[in-house]
């Protein structure tokens, strides 16, 4: 299963992974650059890194976000978030078109919650989240 994500990795990386990564990475300089904003530059960088190298990984909300990750997310989407997610709808859209890029089209509809909403969630081995299963 390793080799099978590594290769998913490495075909996504070429096809939209990076491209989406340098969206999130020029978010999280906008956000460092503002000093009020780090940690949301600090949540950009964290799904920048799972937007590269999405396969074998997954999100899960964590226990312990309260209150102040739903006021973050709210000004995360009016800042951010909306154009990110934007992002990974056009991406899709290209590969939608090409009948190998369909299951990618998928991932970065996928991805599309996550750009909205990315704190109070960590990324994890998809073994981790489900369990081993």
């Amino acid at each position: 299963m390793k080799v099978f994500h590594l290769l998913l990795n490495i075909l996504w990386l070429v096809c939209c992974g990076l491209w989406m990564a340098i969206g999130y990475l020029i978010a999280a300089l906008i956000c460092f650059v503002l000093i009020v904003t780090i940690p949301f530059g600090i949540a950009s960088l964290r799904i920048a890194g799972f937007v590269l190298w999405p396969f074998g990984r997954t999100t899960v909300e964590r226990r312990d976000a309260g209150a102040g990750s739903v006021v973050g997310n709210v000004i995360w989407v009016i800042f951010a978030g909306w154009w990110l997610a934007l992002g990974h709808l056009i991406t899709s859209i290209p590969l939608f078109l090409s009948i190998i890029g369909i299951p990618f089209g998928w991932a970065n509809l996928k991805l599309v919650p996550i750009s909205l909403m990315p704190l109070g969630r960590e990324v994890v081995p998809t073994d981790q989240a489900f369990g081993g299963r």
